[in-house]
Order: C-alpha cells, then sequence, then structure tokens
C-alpha cells in the first residue's frame, strides 16, 4: 500500500513580495526517479491523486503542485502577477528545492505550457515531458469559453453544490465515477467566511481573460526548443488543442527532428483528460518508463 502523501511548502518570490508554494509528495524522498506533476488554469495538485499513488507504486517520488493562486499556495498580491514568467521561476525554483537534477514533467492544459516553456530552456532539468492536451497553439474560442466561468466567485451552499458545478464545468474530463467527482469536489471546494462553500482558488486568476479580448495563442517558437523526449495527448473532442496542432508538434521543432515526440488521443474526452482513469494513467507510466510504442 502506497504510503499517504506528505504535505509540503515552501516560499517563492512573486514580482511584489514573498509568497508559499506548496505541494503534495508521493512515494520515497530518496528515489532516483521524481515526477513533477502540474494542473490546469483554476485546477490544484490533488487533481493527480490516483496518478502519483500508481506511480509511486514503482518506488517514484511524484511531486503535485498548486500553483500560486491555486489550493495551498498563497494567493498573490496583484492580479497582474498571475503570469507564466512567474509560474516558470517558481517551479524552477521548486525543482532546485528537490535536490535532484532531472524530472519528469507531467502537465494538463497550463502545467503544460509551464513545462513546455522550462523544457525549452537551454540545459533543461526536464527528462521527459508529458503534455496533457496543451500544445503550440491555442485557438481563440477556447479561451472564450474558458472566459465564462473562470476567476467567478461564486458561492455554494454545500459540498455537494461544488460536485454538481464541476459535473457541468468540467464534464469535458471525460466519464468519472462517482467516487472521482467527489473526489475533485473535495479537493475544489473550500469552506468560505460568513458560511457556505467557494472555489479552492484566487478569482484574480481570471484577470489576464478580462484585461483584452481573446485573441489565439501562438507558442511555435517555444515548442521548437523543446528537445527532450515528448508525449501528447489529446481528448478527442478538445476544443484547445486541435487534431492539426498535435500532429504539426509532431513534424516541428528539435524533438521532432530527433524522432522522439508523439501524439496520442483518448476518445470520448475533452480538455482535458483527467488522468484518472486506469488506461490513462497506464499511458502515463509507459511514457515515463520509456516502455511505450508511442505510435500516432
Amino acid at each position: 500500500m502506497t504510503a499517504a502523501p506528505r504535505l509540503c511548502s515552501m516560499p517563492v518570490l512573486s514580482p511584489a513580495c514573498f509568497v508559499r508554494l506548496a505541494w503534495v509528495e508521493w512515494g520515497p524522498e530518496t528515489a532516483g526517479r521524481v515526477v513533477v506533476c502540474v494542473h490546469g488554469l483554476s485546477r490544484n495538485a490533488r487533481d493527480f491523486d490516483a496518478l502519483a499513488q500508481d506511480l509511486a507504486g514503482l518506488g517514484w517520488r511524484v511531486v503535485s503542485v498548486d500553483v500560486p493562486g491555486r489550493g495551498r499556495s498563497e494567493w498573490l498580491r496583484r492580479p497582474e502577477d498571475y503570469a507564466y514568467p512567474f509560474y516558470a521561476a517558481a517551479l524552477a525554483a521548486l525543482i532546485g528545492r528537490l535536490g535532484v537534477d532531472r524530472v519528469d514533467w507531467v502537465g494538463t492544459s497550463m502545467g503544460g505550457l509551464i513545462g513546455m516553456m522550462l523544457a525549452a530552456q537551454p540545459a533543461s532539468p526536464i527528462r521527459r515531458l508529458l503534455l496533457n492536451d496543451i500544445g503550440a497553439f491555442i485557438p481563440k474560442a477556447s479561451l472564450e469559453r474558458i472566459a465564462q466561468y473562470v476567476g467567478r466567485d461564486t458561492r455554494f451552499a454545500s459540498l455537494a453544490e461544488v460536485e454538481a458545478y464541476l459535473r457541468q464545468v468540467c464534464a469535458p474530463f471525460g466519464p468519472l465515477t462517482d467516487a472521482q467527482w467527489r473526489h475533485l469536489a473535495t479537493h475544489s471546494g473550500v469552506q468560505a467566511e460568513g458560511g457556505g462553500w467557494r472555489l479552492h482558488y484566487d478569482p484574480a486568476i481570471g484577470a489576464a481573460f478580462r484585461s483584452a479580448p481573446p485573441a489565439d495563442v501562438v507558442l511555435w517558437p517555444v515548442w521548437e526548443a523543446v528537445a527532450c523526449p515528448v508525449l501528447i495527448l489529446r481528448g478527442s473532442e478538445s476544443d484547445l488543442l486541435l487534431r492539426q496542432t498535435a500532429e504539426e508538434m509532431t513534424r516541428r521543432g528539435a524533438s521532432a527532428s530527433a524522432g522522439t515526440v508523439r501524439w496520442q488521443e483518448i476518445a470520448g474526452v475533452g480538455h482535458a483528460p483527467a488522468l484518472m482513469a486506469l488506461d490513462q494513467i497506464a499511458r502515463v507510466r509507459e511514457f515515463l518508463s520509456g516502455e511505450e510504442a508511442m505510435k500516432i
């Protein structure tokens, strides 16, 4: 049986002040293999509990991060500081804290973008990169959809209402069991001051969506600098990672030139696969183990 997770935190320097960065660790602290898992825009570290328990069962150390403003990590003083340069710096500091030279990276949506940015740097410590439903091009239509709900300070009367809300907003995650939805709700809701429940993130993370009209996001120069082995997972119904983007990523950039980038599609899922189903966990485990055929 996998041991209970360890709750950890450390200070990181934001543009305005130091804040606490929190994460959850599974597996032995002395393990030679370390996997860093980073969630999507409004999610949190506990999304990876099922995956982390599986990988920790291999004797690996798994570090699931609450990006600042989410989960147990502190909120930032200024909404404009919720930006990728700070996220990348904070996660680079965490890698330094872990005391290892190399890590594997599993990133869902926003977490994948952070991983891509770090993997694109010279002498990057990222050994293998798994991008979960994110790529080098993001269409503005998908950002317009996300802008409809992210950052709203919605209040709920009960945890059951939080779960009902997640079942609606996160329906593209795919078919989850009642226990899995309850797990997400338990870690996505927090009791609010004055009573009731709210979502476990700073509503200010949505400021970027309100500061300017949504536009396509083009990250091909970043992607083309990534040289490590990469597996791209795409939900077959995703509106954020288009099929043509995934296909083009296998033809462009350093990883593509080395023949070490592939993509796989998960049927019946949109943005983004929850990585809670056994078959999805197996894909991650096989890629990180270097055992997968990685067929397109």
